[in-house]
């Protein structure tokens, strides 16, 4: 799955434009490393999203097409 989808479905940002615009501005990386909104999300990702002077980061649990809003926090997990 691309990368602002899954932010999108995993609620981590609520809109995909929003999460491209994320993504090409260098405040996503993926693994250490600045991703594109196209890059293929995996189970095992570490993905760190930068908002003004905090930052969240979470690792890819599961990867799912549609979830409902309950299940939403399920795909992922904070670390730190």
């Amino acid at each position: 799955m691309r990368l602002d989808k899954y932010l999108k479905v995993s609620r981590i940002i609520k809109r995909r434009t929003v999460a491209n615009d994320a993504c090409d501005a260098a405040h996503v990386n993926v693994n250490g490393r600045p991703a594109k909104a196209s890059y293929d999300v995996k189970e095992g990702d570490v993905i760190e999203v930068t908002f003004g002077q905090r930052t969240l980061k979470v690792r890819v649990l599961d990867v799912k097409e549609f979830t409902a809003k309950a299940d939403a926090a399920s795909l992922y997990e904070v670390i730190e």
